[in-house]
């Protein structure tokens, strides 16, 4: 489904975004954007509730993580993801089973929004994982993470549309080496989002760090802090507070 002429216009997708609500009692519009405090412990929701939007859940850096969203009685809205090894996260389980439990994830009340890697969706059991999800009435987005390098002008335009049309929300992380490549991205941003994507999009490390703030300027829907500082989920990212700040200063 990648298209190989990043200029024309956007391919047809599989599903009409934002999916429709089956009476969940939360809900993440990404038509603006959303700050999202990462966690691997639903009980620091409440130390985000005064900047973010949603709390994204590391399912793959927590014990029980079903249990925990069983238990879970916070006011923002979940963001379920359960990273892959092979993405930088820390899932033990192999794909089947890793898939398997963020789409039961999918089916808590909380859970408005589940993060899938494009990988998966290219394959059956990432693309049955996102049609429970959908029928759960959750959207999902779809990930990308490079975290050796910024890839070719070509190939971020076409990864973003094709992460855009087999997600409701295409996310694209990459590391950068100088402000080159944070151009490179912010220029991939602008345009997706003026085909009508809906693009989530960092640079990792030190020089691509004032990405997080800029990139919503280009149209970038998804921002992601730590709730805790010390516990940063990847490199160059700001806490909580000033990422808010930041945003809405620059906004």
């Amino acid at each position: 489904m990648s298209p190989r002429d990043p200029s024309v216009a956007p391919v047809a997708r599989e599903t009409v975004f934002p999916p429709e609500s089956v009476g969940r009692d939360m809900d993440i519009a990404f038509d603006s954007f959303v700050l999202a405090a990462s966690t691997a412990d639903l009980s620091e929701e409440p130390a985000a509730r005064e900047h973010a939007d949603a709390v994204e859940f590391r399912m793959d850096l927590a014990t029980d993580p079903l249990a925990a969203l069983d238990d879970y009685d916070g006011e923002l809205p979940v963001l379920a993801t359960n990273r892959a090894a092979w993405e930088g996260g820390e899932a033990a389980a192999d794909d089947a089973d890793r898939l398997d439990a963020l789409a039961a994830a999918a089916e808590r009340d909380a859970v408005a929004a589940v993060d899938v890697e494009l990988a998966s969706l290219r394959e059956d059991a990432g693309r049955q994982a996102a049609a429970r999800a959908r029928d759960a009435g959750v959207t999902v987005v779809a990930s990308v993470h490079d975290f050796d390098r910024t890839p070719p002008k070509a190939w971020l335009r076409e990864t973003l549309r094709e992460a855009a049309t087999r997600g409701d929300v295409g996310k694209l992380a990459v590391t950068a080496a100088d402000e080159r490549d944070v151009l490179d991205l912010l220029a991939a941003t602008r345009a997706a989002t003026s085909w009508g994507d809906r693009v989530a999009t960092m640079a990792m490390g030190e020089p691509g760090r004032h990405s997080r703030a800029v990139a919503p300027l280009y149209g970038s829907k998804i921002g992601y802090a730590p709730v805790d500082p010390e516990n940063a989920t990847a490199p160059g990212q700001y806490d909580l507070a000033t990422l808010r700040r930041l945003v809405a200063d620059l906004g």
